[in-house]
């Protein structure tokens, strides 16, 4: 329901930006289990949390684009909100959302 359909002729889709808090990261290291560790855009590594909802449906790799929220209680940990496709990611690189 958030991301549209890409036409062939635009080849851009509308991805899911950061809303409030949250912020890309790249999944640096798998620590087990729903945690993960992220490198963020604001340069800080956090651990971040694998949320139920999303652990079982998709894998979450190395390397994967994800958006996060920091914790506002803990900043060094945050939740996965979501993660990009591939082609996902590559959009964004294009865009200079990410490096």
């Amino acid at each position: 329901p958030l991301l549209s359909p890409m036409s062939e002729e635009e080849g851009r889709r509308n991805l899911r930006m950061p809303q409030g808090e949250e912020m890309f990261a790249v999944v640096s290291e798998h620590n087990g289990g729903n945690h993960v560790r992220v490198r963020c855009a604001d340069g800080k590594n956090r651990m971040g949390r694998i949320p139920g909802r999303m652990k079982y449906r998709m894998w979450i790799n190395v390397g994967d684009v994800v958006l996060i929220e920091p914790w506002s209680w803990q900043d060094e940990k945050a939740n996965i909100e979501w993660r990009y496709t591939d082609q996902a990611a590559e959009q964004l690189r294009q865009e200079g959302h990410i490096d």
